[in-house]
């Protein structure tokens, strides 16, 4: 890297410069040097699309605003879906080209289990007895019959048991796991223990340093999501002025528009649909304004081609 690239990657650094503020130049050896099978370096997606009307609200908007888009996602349930609702999602998402994420569930934060709601948050999201475990492989059958070609999973034996199912050919070969968020690894050993498990991309929580990325990347090429403005309920980070560095540090990754400052939708109902519509909306406008910044920073480029959706060869423990 060129020491003018690393200072079209770092906001307001020829000002600071002309004041002898200028920060040292980018460590080439930060970089990460993996990139997804087709040659980019990053993606995009919308978190939080909780049904056919408010997909049709991110797509129009996607074009209003000329935002890619490479993968919606769902955090509800497919559960909380119907079949004619999911077709319908699906057909959206395959006229752009836009891969669709459901979530599997049931998940431990909506069952009889009180853990979850005390202090210490208990075993969180994963999925709580073979009934739970039972509901996520129900909810991922459904899914792919109708369509659907990749699941986001809270629970490291969900995916597990759903790698073994694809490796099997019960799941289509070509069906790809997201890890949630909710139990997104904060170390190079655990992000390479999901990959293990048959993670496709792995969501790492918003709070992480940019050396930890670094870190992570010296053991794994995995591809990571990142909401680069997370939810209140996961921290509330807004960290768009690091983008290119994310991109730099983190490829392969996705950059997910989440929105602070907004209520909780899940799991989402009509009760709900006013919110989920105006902050579907308000997502791609942020999107935008993700995009502006690294175009402003010369950093806008390399960007995987619409369509793209598969992360390439990666590394998996023994099924057998």
């Amino acid at each position: 890297m060129t020491s003018s690239d690393s200072l079209a990657r770092r906001p307001g650094e020829p000002a600071l410069t002309e004041l002898g503020l200028g920060a040292p130049a980018a460590d080439p050896a930060d970089t990460s040097t993996y990139a997804f099978p087709d040659g980019g370096t990053w993606r995009t997606e919308v978190p939080s699309v909780e049904g056919p009307e408010a997909l049709s609200v991110v797509l129009k908007e996607s074009s209003r605003l000329d935002v890619p888009i490479h993968r919606i996602s769902q955090g509800s349930g497919i559960w909380m879906l119907s079949d004619a609702e999911i077709t319908e999602m699906v057909e959206g998402c395959a006229e752009r080209s836009v891969e669709l994420c459901l979530f599997t569930g049931p998940r431990g934060s909506w069952d009889t289990g009180a853990s979850t709601r005390t202090d210490s948050g208990g075993a969180g999201l994963r999925a709580r007895g073979h009934d739970a475990l039972a509901g996520c492989v129900e909810d991922a059958l459904r899914a792919s019959e109708l369509g659907v070609k990749c699941l986001l999973v809270a629970d490291e034996g969900v995916l597990w048991t759903l790698h073994r199912l694809r490796t099997r050919g019960v799941l289509p070969a070509d069906t790809t796991f997201k890890v949630s968020a909710l139990i997104g690894p904060v170390n190079p050993a655990s992000f390479a223990v999901h990959e293990g498990l048959g993670a496709d991309s792995i969501n790492i929580p918003s709070d992480l340093t940019l050396a930890h990325f670094t870190e992570i990347r010296r053991v794994s090429g995995a591809p990571m999501d990142l909401y680069i403005e997370a939810p209140d309920d996961l921290g509330g980070y807004v960290r768009m002025y690091e983008a290119a560095e994310l991109i730099r540090r983190g490829a392969p990754i996705y950059l997910k528009f989440g929105l602070s400052r907004a209520p909780g939708i899940y799991p989402y109902g009509a009760h709900l649909r006013d919110v989920a519509l105006d902050t579907a909306r308000e997502r791609v406008r942020r999107g935008r304004l993700a995009l502006d910044l690294l175009a402003r920073h010369g950093a806008g480029t390399n960007m995987s081609p619409l369509g793209s959706r598969l992360p390439g060869p990666l590394r998996r423990f023994t099924s057998e």
